[in-house]
């Protein structure tokens, strides 16, 4: 293979933040071998050591296991946590005050593999902090051998995680039935072990790890994946139901009546919460959040801060404001006593801790904390997506009560209503979010964006 095809390859599987691709072709041991080595020398984990978790994915053991190698081999100890959800890695990772590595791709279908990493206290490794070095030193393809190799250990820290987050969100009140929906992803593992000891009804459902998602795909942002858990809850009379995503790092709500909850919602909800702990924290929100967030943590006496959408972005914004809490509309919720990390098993206790305090339904309880309506995440195939940005800017720039800025793609803004436009990192792309205050003007604000959007494609 010649230099410049491989270095294709790994642009192609080394993304913004993580490695991602399908396996064998794209992403296999041999990589993991060699991003293991290249880690230990981008983390200065020589002498120290790296913590390891995978995913249930077939090939998620063999790839974890290289990585173990070539991390020992460059002369790290290295801490074997097994199965575990991302943010039970992201638990070792602080807990242990070790950089971690989570073997997985998430939500993204069985054919695909992935490398999560975090520098020790589950600090973000990202493209602008270490994981181009990590390619380019797996590319130059001369992994590091020290004169005096790292062990290889097992460590079980499944109960210290369940602990750790009973302690930050306790549940106490009345008893509640709840129905789980685990997509056959990792919160099979972790949901017993959290939800279990807690005074629950838990109706669980496809539990079984199973890295070819036999009954839908662990991506519970697509309103087809959330069928399944909303007729349960319907037949079932719960309380309320919980999705996770295949790593369980994302969760998303059901109400008693089967109706989603949008996780702008869930934001509201936790971040009253934190702030009633910390009163005038401040809390994050990236930009296509809804407009109530920080509408209510004004109102709690909180200070709302805008980010940019993905995770560096939130837990860097987190570290500088000392945040105590952060949301995104892509069900990630963000913790500053949980390192800064997100756990989609935390924002669901959460969750759990205020409905069974209530005496209320959980649609009722949530009532206060949605005022808009939105439209979600529409995708558009688009060429020229520069083009398309600046056409729409143009349209909007100069109108009577409307403000644009580009903190993140487009974002035109009206007393009304908001929209925002942004790129794909990956995909030619255009990813439209809007909102407005009531649905006729949602349906005629999205029909005519769309229409810019979509006239050249």
């Amino acid at each position: 293979m010649s230099a410049t095809s491989a270095r294709a390859n790994l642009d192609a599987v080394f993304k913004a933040y993580d490695v991602r691709g399908t396996v064998p072709d794209q992403v296999d041991a041999d990589l993991a071998r060699a991003v293991g080595s290249a880690f230990v020398a981008v983390t200065d984990a020589a002498g120290t050591g790296v913590v390891v978790g995978y995913d249930m994915r077939p090939s998620s053991p063999e790839m974890a296991d290289a990585f173990a190698q070539g991390a020992a081999a460059a002369g790290a100890d290295v801490t074997m946590i097994g199965l575990a959800s991302t943010d039970e890695l992201y638990f070792a990772s602080g807990h242990l005050g070790l950089p971690g590595v989570m073997f997985t791709a998430s939500h993204n279908p069985a054919q695909y593999n992935g490398i999560k990493m975090c520098r020790a206290y589950a600090v973000p490794v990202g493209m602008d902090t270490g994981l181009s070095r990590v390619r380019d030193l797996v590319e130059a393809g001369e992994p590091v051998v020290a004169a005096r190799p790292g062990e290889i250990r097992a460590t079980d820290v499944l109960e210290a995680y369940a602990a750790h987050l009973h302690l930050l969100a306790p549940v106490h009140g009345r008893r509640l039935r709840v129905v789980v929906d685990a997509g056959n992803g990792m919160a099979g593992h972790t949901a017993p072990a959290v939800l279990g000891p807690l005074d629950l009804d838990v109706v669980p459902m496809y539990y079984e790890l199973d890295g070819t998602f036999p009954n839908h795909e662990a991506n519970p942002i697509d309103p087809a994946n959330l069928r399944d858990l909303q007729a349960r809850v319907r037949e079932t009379g719960a309380d309320i139901g919980l999705a996770f995503d295949g790593d369980a790092d994302r969760c998303f709500l059901v109400d008693e009546c089967g109706a989603t909850v949008d996780p702008s919602v869930l934001t509201a909800l936790i971040a009253s919460r934190e702030l009633a702990k910390d009163p005038g924290a401040t809390v994050i929100h990236n930009l296509i959040t809804s407009r109530a967030v920080p509408q209510i943590v004004s109102e709690l006496g909180g200070t709302p801060v805008r980010t940019r959408v993905g995770h560096s972005f939130i837990k860097a914004r987190m570290a500088e404001t000392d945040a105590v809490f952060g949301g995104e509309h892509s069900g990630h919720f963000y913790f500053r006593d949980f390192w800064r990390a997100d756990s989609g098993m935390l924002a669901g206790l959460h969750a759990l801790a205020a409905l069974a305090e209530s005496d209320r339904p959980l649609s009722a309880l949530l009532a206060s904390f949605s005022r808009f309506v939105s439209t979600g995440e529409i995708n558009s195939t688009v060429a020229d997506q520069a083009a398309v940005l600046a056409e729409l800017e143009k349209e909007y720039d100069g109108q009577v009560g409307v403000t644009l800025d580009r903190l993140d793609g487009l974002t035109v803004a009206h007393d009304d209503w908001w929209f925002n436009v942004r790129a794909s990192n990956t995909e030619p792309l255009l990813r439209l979010n809007a909102e407005a205050g009531d649905v006729e003007t949602l349906h005629r604000l999205r029909d005519h964006v769309l229409t810019t959007i979509r006239s050249d494609s």
